[in-house]
């Protein structure tokens, strides 16, 4: 798939592993529409890192876990952009809670972004894409894995493989739709060095990752024109641990 002078979508992109993937995608020349919710200054600072490496780019706010927000935003980019070649769904929210603790609210706020979101995101910019395009999925380890702090993440992300490949099988042959679950690639902020060495250490690779393996991860997917439907894991090997 050629990208130089392309239009894609990351939803999620003012910052972590969404702005990486922004940023690379701005190092092949695309524009990129740069979604984020309340976080302004991230997003404009990922426009400003994606023009610095030769791409162009543009914010959109829009709160995707809103029933209309998915479609407002394809509205919006293609109105202001045209028509988008690529869309990544990294858009999400990771909260860990005791099971015990878990509120409707909580769950319908998971949901609602990490896995609802990028579904109609899908519907909506696969109705604009008449001439073919691909969209990734960021899905994540917890799909695979059970992680007792965080069951309405992982059931979310779950989700997310299976909606990847029901969407392959409708969009195609126009569209292709795959799928990256990252592992350890970015500790969340709140995590010290040696909880990090622990995840390390447990990994059979030995070693944590980097935001740059899910970017290898994205651009091996979307250049890929003979692989749909598939989620390609990206930790290190901690999915065949046991």
């Amino acid at each position: 798939m050629k990208l130089d002078g392309r239009i894609a979508i990351v939803t999620g992109g003012g910052h972590r592993v969404g702005r990486v993937l922004a940023v690379a995608l701005g190092r092949e020349r695309m524009t990129v529409a740069v979604h984020y919710n309340s976080a302004a200054s991230g997003a404009i600072e990922t426009v400003r890192l994606i023009e610095a490496e030769g791409g162009k780019g543009a914010t959109f706010k829009c709160d995707l876990s809103t029933h209309d927000g998915p479609a407002e935003l394809i509205r919006a980019v293609v109105s202001s952009l045209g028509i988008p070649h690529v869309v990544i769904n990294s858009a999400a929210v990771m909260t860990r809670q005791a099971f015990g603790q878990i509120s409707m609210e909580d769950w319908d706020r998971t949901m609602n972004l990490n896995l609802r979101a990028p579904f109609f995101v899908s519907q909506a910019a696969a109705a604009a894409m008449a001439d073919g395009g691909a969209i990734v999925n960021i899905s994540d380890l917890a799909a695979f894995e059970n992680w007792p702090g965080y069951v309405p993440h992982s059931i979310s992300k779950a989700g997310v493989v299976k909606m990847t490949r029901a969407l392959a099988r409708v969009l195609a042959p126009a569209i292709r739709v795959n799928a990256i679950a990252p592992g350890a690639v970015l500790l969340p902020d709140e995590w010290d060095e040696s909880a990090g060495k622990r995840l390390a250490d447990t990994t059979p690779l030995q070693r944590l990752g980097n935001p740059q393996d899910v970017v290898n991860a994205m651009l091996y997917l979307l250049r890929s024109d003979f692989v749909t439907g598939e989620t390609l894991i990206v930790d290190g090997g901690r999915h065949i641990r046991k």
